[in-house]
C-alpha cells in the first residue's frame, strides 16, 4: 500500500513533533549548579522548554570550558576559561548582541610621532595612575564602541585634569547616530569622538545614566562633563606604536576579534589563540601592557561586567603578529 503525499507529510510532521518534545538528557549532578548559576546571573526563562534549551547550551559550554582547562593544566594553553553570564548563549547570539562593532571604511591616519629619547617602560598600567574607571556591563545592547570611547575620554580627562569621572556611554548611544553610529546595533569609537567634538561635550554617567536601550537623545549642555578637540588613529598593525601610545598618551581604544568561545569564557592567564582573526567585531580599551611568565601581553578592559575574565579584564597576546587584530584600529581622543 502506497502513502499519499498528504500522508507522508502527516507522518513527517508527527515524527518532528515527537522529536522536539523528547526530553533532553542532562547531567543530574549539575542540577544544583544550574540553579545556582541562574540565581547568580538573574536568569529567568519563559517556560520549561526554554529552560531546557538554555540548560543544554550551558552544559555544552561547561564541557568546553572543562576540557580547555584540562588541556591548560597539561601546558597546552597559556590561559584558563571560566563560566560566566554568557554560558546559556550560542556564539552567534553573543556576536549579535555583545560584539557589534562597525569598522570605519575611510580611515585617515596621521603620522604617530614617537617621543625622541624617551623609551617606553617595560610595563604600564593606567589603573595604578588613577586614569581608569570601574568595569561596566553593556548588557545585551551592542554598545561596546561607546564604552571603549568613554574609556579613552575618561583617561584623557583624568590625565589632563587629575579628575577621574565616569562619562556617559548612553549619551553616545542616544545622540551620535548622524555620525555613523547605530545605537545598540553597533558603531565605532571615532564616530563617538567626532560627535563629542561637534557637540562640544559629553555628559557624565551620573547625569545621563546607562539603561542599555537606545532612547531619544536628551543631552543637556549644562551637564557637560568633558570635551574633545581632536582624535587620531595609530599606524595600522604597528604593535610598537600601540605600546608607545599607551605609555605616553593614555588608555587607547582598540578593536578586536571577539568571536571565539575561548574569548567569551576567558578567565585568567595570557589569552593566546592562534585561530583569532583580524576580522574585528568588538571595541575595548587597552589600559596597559607587560610581560607575564615571558609572555608579552596587553591589558584590556572589557565592557561585559566583572564576571567576565579577570574582574572584567583580559590579558591578550602582544607581539604575536597582531593577534586578534588589536593594532588595526587603535585610536585616541585629545581633550
Amino acid at each position: 500500500m502506497s502513502l499519499t503525499v498528504q500522508g507522508l507529510m502527516f507522518w513527517s510532521l508527527l515524527l518532528v513533533s515527537l522529536w522536539d518534545g523528547a526530553p533532553a538528557t542532562f547531567d543530574s549532578s549539575l542540577n544544583l549548579h544550574w540553579q545556582m548559576w541562574k540565581k547568580t546571573h538573574n536568569k529567568m526563562y519563559q517556560n520549561e522548554v526554554e529552560d531546557a534549551h538554555r540548560r543544554e547550551l550551558w552544559e555544552k559550554n561547561l564541557k568546553f570550558i572543562s576540557m580547555h582547562n584540562l588541556e591548560a593544566s597539561m601546558g597546552i594553553h597559556t590561559y584558563e576559561l571560566g563560566m560566566n553570564q554568557m554560558g546559556d548563549l550560542t556564539q552567534e547570539e553573543i556576536l549579535k548582541t555583545y560584539a557589534t562593532l562597525r569598522p570605519p571604511t575611510d580611515v585617515h591616519r596621521t603620522p604617530f610621532t614617537r617621543k625622541s629619547g624617551v623609551a617606553a617602560p617595560g610595563a604600564m598600567d593606567w589603573r595604578d595612575l588613577g586614569c581608569v574607571t570601574s568595569v561596566k556591563n553593556q548588557g545585551s545592547c551592542g554598545s561596546c564602541w561607546a564604552f571603549s570611547a568613554v574609556g579613552a575620554l575618561e583617561g584623557q580627562l583624568a590625565k589632563t585634569t587629575g579628575k577621574l569621572v565616569d562619562l556617559s556611554p548612553q549619551n553616545l548611544v542616544d545622540c551620535s547616530g548622524k555620525y555613523g553610529n547605530h545605537g545598540c546595533d553597533g558603531g565605532f569609537m571615532t564616530n563617538a569622538f567626532q560627535y563629542v567634538i561637534e557637540n562640544q561635550g559629553i555628559e557624565s554617567e551620573a547625569s545621563y545614566p546607562y539603561i542599555g536601550l537606545e532612547q531619544q537623545c536628551h543631552y543637556n549642555p549644562e551637564e557637560s562633563a568633558a570635551n574633545c578637540s581632536q582624535y587620531h588613529f595609530l599606524p595600522e598593525k604597528d604593535e610598537e606604536a600601540l605600546k608607545e601610545a599607551i605609555a605616553t598618551i593614555g588608555p587607547i581604544s582598540v578593536a578586536i576579534d571577539a568571536s571565539k568561545p575561548t574569548f567569551t569564557f576567558y578567565s585568567s592567564g595570557v589569552y593566546d589563540d592562534p585561530t583569532c582573526s583580524e576580522v574585528i567585531n568588538h571595541g575595548v580599551l587597552a589600559v596597559g601592557y607587560g610581560t607575564q611568565s615571558t609572555q608579552d601581553s596587553w591589558l584590556v578592559k572589557n565592557s561585559w561586567g566583572t564576571y567576565f575574565g579577570d574582574s572584567g579584564y583580559i590579558r591578550m597576546s602582544r607581539n604575536k603578529g597582531n593577534q586578534c587584530g588589536i593594532a588595526l584600529y587603535g585610536c585616541y581622543p585629545l581633550i
